[in-house]
């Protein structure tokens, strides 16, 4: 039995401020990219700050 395409894919969460990729997270991408900005902490700033998608 052949398994079922996947419909998610994995991205990296990078830093807006410092451009360091700390977060590896999965998306939804069965209608197309999202735009997601998220509020987490970067190890190298030590604060929280606006996380964007990245690809590799």
């Amino acid at each position: 039995m052949a398994k079922k395409k996947s419909k998610r894919e994995f991205v990296w969460l990078e830093c807006v401020e410092c451009r360091q990729r700390n977060y590896r997270t999965s998306v939804s991408v069965a209608e197309g990219t999202p735009k997601l900005k998220l509020n987490k902490f970067c190890k190298k700033e030590r604060k929280h700050t606006v996380h964007k998608i990245r690809r590799k």
